[in-house]
């Protein structure tokens, strides 16, 4: 993971706002909304976002368990979380229901 190596040097980095536009930021649950947050960061999000999810919610490894929880994600973010993050798809939720989803349309 090279590209986020340096993170604790920006320990200053906030998500930016755009991100949770439909948000009220000032009484705004991160903890609570995590998943959302994680979503945003990983669809959408800038190199400064993911420093600041990764301050938020535990570094990398914090980061990375969130990940698996999100309950939908593009194929697209998914290979990307995947690969950036080091994860199986079959750990992340969003494949799962996938296959499900799948497996119930088609049966």
């Amino acid at each position: 993971m090279a590209i986020f190596d340096d993170y604790k040097k920006y320990g200053a980095c906030s998500v930016s706002p755009s991100l949770l536009w439909e948000y009220d930021l000032s009484d705004f649950d991160w903890w609570k909304s995590r998943k959302i947050v994680v979503q945003r960061i990983l669809e959408r999000g800038w190199l400064e976002d993911y420093y600041a999810g990764f301050n938020l919610y535990g570094g990398i490894e914090g980061f990375r368990e969130i990940i698996k929880e999100i309950p939908f994600l593009s194929p697209r973010d998914m290979n990307f979380a995947c690969i950036v993050f080091d994860l199986k798809k079959e750990d992340l939720k969003c494949y799962t229901r996938k296959l499900l989803r799948e497996r119930l349309l088609n049966s």
